[in-house]
């Protein structure tokens, strides 16, 4: 899995917040467990592959709020601790 982290400005509320998990459920139809946050101004979500980051920016950017930076990274689903 990896986990794609995206910083972007302009979100004021639970409906901006919405907004940009829609564009993102849109743009990427795979993705899973996503979410965004206006106080932390940024969004993430779950892939089983990597995706076009250009694509993803010019999505979000077309909502009205603008992407600062993408990053993408492996994760690991945290679980039971097996001995």
């Amino acid at each position: 899995m990896i986990r794609t982290t995206m910083k972007i400005d302009g979100m004021m509320c639970g409906m901006c917040e919405a907004h940009i998990c829609d564009a993102i459920r849109k743009a990427v139809p795979s993705a899973k467990k996503v979410v965004a946050s206006r106080s932390k101004k940024e969004a993430s979500f779950l892939t089983e592959e990597a995706v076009d980051n250009e694509s993803l920016k010019t999505v979000i950017d077309a909502t009205g709020y603008t992407c600062l930076g993408i990053e993408s990274a492996p994760y690991e689903k945290k679980g039971l601790i097996s001995i």
